[in-house]
């Protein structure tokens, strides 16, 4: 916090650039396996309230897209073969973490589709309003948005990406699909956040779709309950191709 209060003090520029986008020490992020020491007690399996996480002979997978970091898997760990990350640079375009699994067909589409420039229009389908939160901040001078030749807009009809929030509710599948039909072709699809990438967090039940991909085809996630603005930006750049 003093440096960031130096630096505005003596420069007058509050905005960070993407490689200064460091998360705080106590920062919640990516959880992965030490690859040694799990005994297969499952006892991280059991304490996952989203069921994001599943043993797998002696190795446990995990959802990203449906974790929401809560660290209750790595609290539960005896052997401590969990470990808990600042790490929140997981957007990715495939829904997976590994990079030889991103498809070099959907990079060029994204290429193509947007060029150097991209133009949003949000969706709300049934969030907690805390994604929507850190999406404004991206607004804000601190990240200042617009310096990437990114901005929000209010119809879809002006729109190149589709950012959607929540997991998708019955009673806004409709808002849903007639927004994504009035983005103009070509046009991309971002899942923000652990309840429109996972579509785990709160169960099933009969007012809720579940996860966005369920209903239309989603190009980019970023995993996170909420994911931060840094984490936001890099999907964002990664959409652009500018990372």
């Amino acid at each position: 916090m003093l440096g960031i209060l130096h630096k505005i003090l003596y420069t007058g520029t509050v905005t960070e650039t993407m490689d200064q986008a460091i998360p705080p020490a106590r920062s919640r992020g990516e959880v992965v396996f030490r690859q040694t020491g799990c005994s297969g007690c499952r006892a991280c399996e059991h304490a996952c309230p989203v069921r994001a996480l599943r043993l797998e002979g002696d190795k446990p997978v995990i959802d990203h897209n449906s974790c929401i970091f809560c660290g209750q898997c790595v609290n539960q760990c005896e052997e401590k073969a969990l470990v808990q990350t600042g790490h929140f640079q997981m957007a990715t375009l495939t829904g997976s973490l590994d990079p030889e699994e991103v498809s070099s067909q959907v990079a060029c589409k994204i290429r193509a589709v947007l060029g150097r420039s991209l133009h949003i229009r949000h969706l709300d389908a049934g969030s907690c309003n805390a994604c929507d939160f850190e999406m404004s901040a991206l607004l804000n001078p601190v990240y200042d948005l617009q310096q990437y030749g990114i901005d929000f807009v209010a119809s879809p009809r002006h729109a190149d990406m589709l950012m959607v929030t929540g997991v998708v509710t019955r009673n806004l599948t409709q808002a849903l699909l007639m927004t994504y039909e009035a983005v103009p072709h070509p046009k991309l699809v971002m899942a923000v956040g652990a309840c429109a990438a996972g579509g785990q967090t709160f169960g099933s039940g009969y007012a809720m779709r579940g996860r966005v991909d369920g209903l239309i085809p989603v190009d980019i996630y970023v995993p996170g309950c909420p994911p931060k603005p840094q984490a936001l930006l890099y999907g964002l750049l990664l959409a652009l191709d500018r990372l």
